[in-house]
């Protein structure tokens, strides 16, 4: 039964993150020097964490800030990272390029929420949920050998390393960190870096929780787990992969800021 990690950043701060513009997917617009500044910050942050997958949305935001991740780490320099268009934002439609507070006057008219009522032309919230399990499940098939790419998953460090070096910096917990032979528990298969967007990574963990039943850490509130991640917040979740079975998955924890700490206009 495989057992893999896999992170999950948020982009850097934009222009138009910082002015409440939503971008959705049709705003392509790059990082700002604050975005840069956060980038830098999470790679040195997991400078130290072996990853042996890497995957991005294929916007402009996300790929700056991979680059950035990737550039500080001292095993992954030059790792080919996997553009992939299911981890893009969610969809915005009409909404695209305007103020946050008029896709809420827009939900307001229709008798609507945000972040339930849909624009038109944007996705429903359905739609990004569904994106999101298709990559999730494509991870989860990959680490288990089932799309044709097994090898690339056998070469690299021992099991034990990927685990070591991530419960260097993050509450793996005794459960999932010890490596005792005689313990039974399964050493990590892979490492897997995932950056995306905000709405989308709120989608995607909505479903981890919701429908996976994801485990929690005692410490994170009601609060934070309906919140968007800030820019560059880190989530880690270890999943237990089995043929013919739903995956088993524990967040270890979510929208975490710590290297945020001194970088200016983080929110």
């Amino acid at each position: 039964m495989p057992r893999f990690a896999m992170t999950i950043v948020r982009h850097g701060e934009t222009r138009f993150n910082k002015e409440k513009i939503l971008q959705g997917q049709g705003m392509d617009e790059p990082l700002s020097d604050t975005g840069f500044k956060q980038a830098a910050a999470a790679g040195q942050f997991l400078n130290n964490v072996h990853f042996t997958h890497a995957f991005s949305s294929d916007l402009t935001r996300t790929k700056q800030t991979m680059h950035g991740i990737l550039e500080k780490s001292k095993f992954c320099k030059d790792m080919a990272v996997k553009y992939d268009s299911r981890l893009r934002e969610r969809k915005y439609g009409v909404a695209e390029g305007k103020p946050l507070s008029e896709l809420r006057a827009m939900a307001k008219a229709a008798g609507e929420e945000c972040p339930i009522f849909t624009p038109p032309g944007g996705e429903t919230l359905e739609q990004v949920k569904l994106r999101g399990k298709d990559f999730f499940d494509f991870i989860c098939q990959l680490i288990l050998g089932k799309t044709g790419q097994k090898e690339d998953i056998l070469p690299g460090p021992p099991s034990s390393s990927l685990e070591t070096c991530l419960a260097d910096i993050f509450p793996l917990g005794k459960s999932i960190s010890e490596l005792d032979s005689d313990s039974g528990m399964p050493g990590l298969a892979a490492s897997v870096l995932v950056v995306s967007h905000g709405a989308y990574m709120r989608s995607l963990f909505g479903y981890l929780l919701s429908d996976l039943k994801c485990s929690l850490p005692a410490t994170l509130s009601k609060f934070e787990l309906s919140s968007v991640s800030p820019n560059t917040g880190i989530s880690v979740f270890i999943i237990d992969v089995e043929e013919g079975r739903e995956p088993t998955v524990q967040c270890v924890c979510m929208n975490l800021q710590e290297h945020l700490n001194g970088v200016t206009d983080t929110r």
